[in-house]
């Protein structure tokens, strides 16, 4: 099963939310809007629109309602993008060029706060104070996480639970609150808003593990980026911690990195990771977050949106791009 196939199932409601997120982040100054449209043209996954959708079968299904939801998540998602283009130097997204490459730091930075302030707009629309009040705590989250991540640029000091913390933030709380919101926004049970956010946490976390084994693995044509992009950029992983503290390619690696060369020295040091047991200790640490996520499920009523999660959750653990 491919995600494609999948998403295929939903693709009307998808194109719908598509459209109220063009709609929402329209404006007539020229250059915001041409930047704001750029990453969002570029495609996606989706994911988080779709996991709003699915969560929302398990109580009153109400598109209208679940659809400014899920913009609302995927723009914050945008905005987050826009800025990291920004701190990583990134020049280029899903194979495209970044905003900050097609104009310049400034105009990124004013985009992703523009993005920002859309989403809010669109987000009050919803009279639910708990859904206004959870956002506004994922927000501060994810802003703590992106801060953690520039604190720990070049680290090779840091902690397994500095890097679950980071990607917990980063990552893994907007997956959880994209399947939280759309119970709550369904008006679900709190024992099934309970469940789908473990599983939408537990996916997350998997999510990004695999997104950072992908670094040392994917292809330029797959990852619209060079291998080991991240590290080139000073972001140490899973996969380059575990082989700097835990494996026998220590010293070797240690050698590598010394007077922070890393990037004159990528491809030594992304094949030392891959000798290393890195790759394969992340793909068993993040198997483990997909088990607990389908345990999540287990809980869940039996109906065909059950499956669909599980699909995911199979489709997340083993993908290759």
């Amino acid at each position: 099963m491919k995600l494609e196939d999948i998403y295929f199932r939903m693709r009307r409601d998808i194109k719908e939310i598509e459209k109220e997120i063009s709609m929402t982040i329209a404006t007539d100054q020229k250059v915001l809007h041409q930047a704001s449209h750029q990453l969002f043209k570029a495609g996606g996954k989706r994911i988080r629109p779709v996991f709003v959708l699915l969560a929302g079968h398990f109580g009153n299904y109400q598109f209208d309602k679940l659809k400014k939801v899920a913009a609302a998540l995927e723009i914050i998602h945008m905005a987050t993008l826009v800025h990291d283009d920004v701190i990583d130097d990134a020049d280029k997204r899903r194979g495209k060029l970044t905003v900050k490459a097609q104009w310049d730091n400034k105009v990124a930075m004013y985009t992703g706060d523009y993005l920002l302030a859309k989403f809010l707009q669109l987000i009050t629309e919803l009279e639910n104070p708990e859904i206004h009040k959870i956002l506004s705590k994922i927000l501060v989250s994810i802003v703590e996480g992106e801060i953690d991540q520039i604190k720990d640029f070049n680290n090779w000091e840091q902690s397994l639970k500095q890097y679950l913390r980071r990607i917990k933030r980063k990552t893994a709380i907007l997956l959880a609150v994209s399947t939280q919101l759309g119970a709550i926004a369904s008006d679900a049970e709190t024992k099934v808003v309970r469940y789908l956010y473990q599983y939408g946490y537990n996916v997350g976390m998997a999510f990004q593990i695999i997104d950072d084994v992908l670094d040392y693995t994917g292809t330029t044509a797959q990852l619209g980026k060079p291998a080991g992009s991240d590290l080139s950029q000073g972001n140490i992983t899973l996969p380059a911690l575990y082989a700097v503290h835990c494996s026998d390619e220590r010293d070797q690696l240690l050698e590598l990195i010394k007077n922070d060369q890393i990037s004159e020295k990528i491809d030594q040091v992304v094949a030392c990771i891959k000798r290393s047991d890195g790759i394969e200790y992340s793909k068993r640490l993040a198997q483990r977050y997909i088990i607990k996520a389908q345990e999540a499920l287990e809980k869940l009523p039996n109906i065909k949106e059950k499956e669909t999660l599980f699909e995911i959750s199979e489709f997340i653990a083993k993908r290759t791009y």
